[in-house]
């Protein structure tokens, strides 16, 4: 008996002297295992009498009750300690504010179009839109690029494929955004058909076009907007009159110097490039081309049934991208479209 109670004994002195969970099972293996002290001694129980084997089997089972229940009184407690540090580690001051949500914003792309959009609204311009996908007819023919015209080699580009997997005939990603003009043209002519005289056209069409350009300053995927105004006394004076004014205030630079280039268009003639320098800071006296413009090509205005001998306009085409970069200082294109959160994040 007495050499039971101090099995007992240093079982409990043993589990308490551990915080191991994996030390703590391999002591308990010890004494209630197979091969343990409390179960050899159940094995040597069938050599004694009868009385004496009852005996002592009770002593041995209230032994092996007592181990495994310092065994599982152990067992809690180092479960227990383990929480209690994982709390503390983890400890949350309820005192501190919240971190809240990190803030998101628009791309400096769409702050670009948004400015745009607002100068020309406040000079009575409409902002139009038409879909990406276009026809032939609208992308090519109605501006005065006809199949066999040279201007097309730069544009014919992202063609959609039929159900059958060949090239749908004439379906294309539009590669600027003047089909918005022309749908807008046929769509106000339609719209006062049988007036005497045909209110004046004012719109911008801004938006995604397509081409198999990319480098430091040119993406497969980029922004136009162009705008058209088509009146009866609408002159080339208006058009530098409006860009001038526009540049200026967009870059809110009073000291602008903006300079028009003879060039070819299709769809407008005379044509001019559309150069601005800066009087002043890194790009001063620099000449950077900023868009394209010229008046409206008679052959344009036939295709939207508008009467060329009544009436007349001009139209003009810029990158917002590029104004983008100017305006925010950014050297390669691609950085506005690789999606980085870091570079983004600069504009929030």
């Amino acid at each position: 008996m007495h050499n039971i109670d101090q099995i007992v004994q240093a079982a409990t002195a043993a589990f308490a002297a551990t915080a191991d969970p994996d030390a703590l099972e391999q002591i308990k293996a010890g004494y209630l295992g197979k091969s343990g002290q409390i179960p050899g001694l159940l094995k040597g129980l069938a050599k004694l009498p009868p009385d004496e084997r009852k005996l002592l089997g009770a002593a041995i089972n209230r032994a092996k009750d007592a181990i495994a229940a310092a065994l599982n009184a152990r067992r809690e407690a180092i479960q227990l300690l383990a929480l209690e540090g994982r709390l503390a580690e983890e400890a949350l001051d309820v005192t501190l504010p919240g971190r809240g949500q990190s803030r998101g914003g628009l791309h400096p792309v769409t702050r670009t179009l948004e400015r745009i959009e607002a100068l020309f609204r406040s000079i009575g311009f409409a902002v139009a839109d038409g879909p990406e996908i276009e026809s032939d007819f609208q992308n090519f023919t109605a501006l005065n690029t006809p199949a066999d015209h040279p201007a097309r080699s730069m544009h014919d580009t992202f063609y959609l494929q039929d159900e059958a997997g060949g090239v749908a005939e004439g379906v294309l990603l539009r590669t600027h955004t003047s089909p918005i003009q022309v749908r807008y043209m046929q769509a106000h002519v339609a719209r006062h058909a049988g007036l005497a005289t045909m209110p004046e056209i004012r719109v911008i069409a801004p938006g995604r076009v397509y081409r198999v350009d990319s480098d430091a300053t040119h993406s497969p995927m980029f922004h136009q907007v162009e705008g058209l105004w088509i009146g009866e006394n609408v002159s080339f004076a208006d058009l530098k009159g409006v860009i001038s004014d526009f540049l200026r205030r967009f870059f809110e630079n009073e000291d602008l110097q903006v300079r028009f280039r003879p060039s070819f268009f299709p769809f407008t003639e005379p044509s001019a490039e559309i150069d601005m320098a800066f009087m002043s800071g890194a790009l001063k006296g620099r000449w950077l081309e900023i868009a394209g413009c010229g008046m409206v090509h008679p052959n344009v205005l036939r295709h939207v049934n508008i009467d060329p001998e009544k009436y007349l306009g001009f139209a003009f085409g810029m990158g917002p991208d590029r104004l983008t970069m100017l305006r925010y200082g950014v050297n390669d294109l691609r950085l506005f479209f690789d999606g980085d959160l870091r570079f983004l994040r600069q504009f929030v």
